[in-house]
């Protein structure tokens, strides 16, 4: 319950953070709520690729491109900081270091692919199944690693701040100070708290406070939520990229259809099967995200059709099954073998390219806590994130944090559990399940409807009074209610959306991933 670094979260954000650190002589805590670190990470769901180094390829080509993703308001020390390192570390880490098995021609090469918006062909990738093969090597290095214990199932609740939740009462007098955070272990029912020289948020994100997500289940915000709770600064929460094509299936959940398959020559067409993009931007389905996703979702509003399709039945049908064949299988388990017909596909909540504000090493505005991944807000992806920035930046922040903690330990000694103050648990009775479910799908309705991909003054303002009402319903269960993950996840899912809400009621302009029509 004490070390040098504390890390929550391990995809691959946290746990290159935790193996850099460890390489560094740092002891490191590394905490899951899962029961193990390759399942359940926004990483492990990621399909498409990673960029890396292509024979054309120049930095300043990748820096280009994510500018002109980002719609003009990138920070430019980080993107040039994530094309100069990010690919050396690719291969060091990824490669190299984990063995990560990135698909090959015959040649040995790796194979390159293209996504949107990108120059050249800079993405490798593992068939259609990248984040979950890196996410199971970089488990399999964390394992092995003589410094680093692998907490699971500790459900963070909040970080802890000192003058706030320390015993001494005169700690109010100096500056705030993270220490660590408190954990729930369902599996002990018990509340304990965990101490490092400095706290390194690796959440993930928060697609699921929207009906629609490609997001794993626990991507509700919770990093984001307790830095916010904290005091840290938070920006950029109103560019939220919503990705064009999520499976679409009454019966089955959303799951996202890789951009690889427009990359690689799809076509979205309506359901008579006309080409439409091209109406919306001039590189038609490989425009940005962000136009794609309006696009779609402006020849549903005019046809009145619930979905739209991607066609890839003009690739030859071996071709198909061998380079996606975790989105061939799922689509056959739903009944469309994509080889022979298109996929019906809806935009859905993706990815924040907002979060926790952060340097170039990681801080936060709060000491003692820094945020990597896509709970963090670098700059690199300013108002939309160019495709397969994100595993990256994750990777390269994780590198990054880990040198700036190793480089500062001697200014920041180990908090003793002697100063923080023990949690006290409530009794106030078990927690409805249907009123939980209730209160989500009020969060997931509200802004799916008011703060999705359209937005509009009058909407905003009846989704932060609808919000600011729950809350207020929410916090007064959690002070009575007997802390369980139900409990908190809701708590954490509120917060988040409320934060988001108001960054957009407050950007009048359209920009990236936040369209106002007002």
């Amino acid at each position: 319950m004490e070390a040098d670094v504390l890390v929550i979260g391990v995809g691959a954000a946290g746990c290159s953070c935790a193996l850099k650190a460890a390489d560094l002589g740092l002891t490191v805590a590394l905490v899951t709520s899962g029961s193990a670190p390759e399942k359940g990470s926004n990483t492990a769901w990621a399909q498409g690729g990673i960029i890396f180094r292509s024979p054309d390829d120049r930095p300043e080509l990748l820096a280009q491109d994510i500018h002109r993703a980002g719609a003009g308001i990138c920070f430019d020390p980080a993107v040039r900081l994530l094309a100069e390192r990010g690919p050396a570390i690719v291969e060091e880490l990824l490669i190299n270091r984990c063995g990560v098995p990135f698909d090959r021609r015959e040649d040995g090469a790796l194979d390159f692919t293209e996504e949107a918006a990108h120059s050249r062909s800079r993405i490798i990738h593992v068939e259609d199944a990248t984040g979950r093969a890196i996410a199971q090597h970089l488990a399999a290095e964390v394992a092995r690693h003589p410094n680093i214990t692998l907490v699971t199932g500790g459900v963070a609740i909040d970080l802890i701040m000192r003058g706030h939740h320390t015993v001494n009462p005169t700690d109010v007098y100096h500056r705030p100070r993270c220490l660590g955070a408190y954990f729930y272990f369902e599996g002990e029912d018990v509340v304990r708290p965990f101490v490092a020289r400095e706290t390194v948020l690796a959440t993930g994100g928060l697609g699921q406070i929207y009906l629609h997500s490609t997001n794993p289940p626990r991507a509700r915000g919770d990093g984001l939520a307790m830095a916010y709770r904290a005091g840290a600064r938070v920006i950029n929460l109103e560019y939220v990229q919503f990705h064009p094509t999520a499976f679409f299936h009454r019966l089955a959940p959303r799951f996202l259809i890789s951009e690889s398959l427009r990359g690689e020559g799809a076509k979205l067409v309506d359901s008579r099967g006309r080409e439409f993009m091209r109406a919306y931007h001039e590189l038609g389905d490989l425009a940005p995200r962000d136009v794609v996703a309006r696009g779609i979702h402006e020849q549903m509003m005019e046809s009145g059709e619930e979905c739209v399709y991607l066609d890839i039945t003009h690739k030859p049908k071996e071709w198909v099954r061998s380079r996606f064949p975790l989105i061939h299988s799922f689509c056959v388990q739903h009944g469309i073998d994509i080889t022979t017909a298109p996929i019906p596909v809806v935009p859905a909540a993706h990815y924040s390219c907002g979060g926790v504000a952060v340097d170039l090493e990681g801080h936060s505005n709060v000491v003692g806590l820094r945020a990597v991944g896509e709970a963090s807000c670098t700059g690199v992806h300013g108002a939309n994130r160019l495709a397969s920035t994100s595993l990256l930046e994750a990777i390269t922040w994780g590198y990054q944090s880990a040198e700036g903690i190793a480089a500062e330990r001697a200014a920041n000694p180990i908090p003793s559990l002697r100063e923080v103050v023990q949690w006290e648990r409530e009794d106030g009775g078990e927690v409805d399940p249907t009123l939980i479910k209730q209160d989500w799908m009020t969060i997931k309705m509200t802004m799916w409807n008011y703060v999705g991909l359209v937005r509009a003054r009058r909407r905003l303002t009846r989704a932060l009074k609808i919000l600011r009402e729950l809350q207020f319903e929410v916090e007064s269960f959690y002070r009575r209610a007997p802390v369980n993950d139900s409990i908190i996840g809701l708590r954490n899912g509120v917060q988040t959306s409320i934060a988001v809400t108001h960054s957009a009621f407050r950007n009048r302009v359209s920009r990236g991933g936040h369209f106002r029509i007002d």
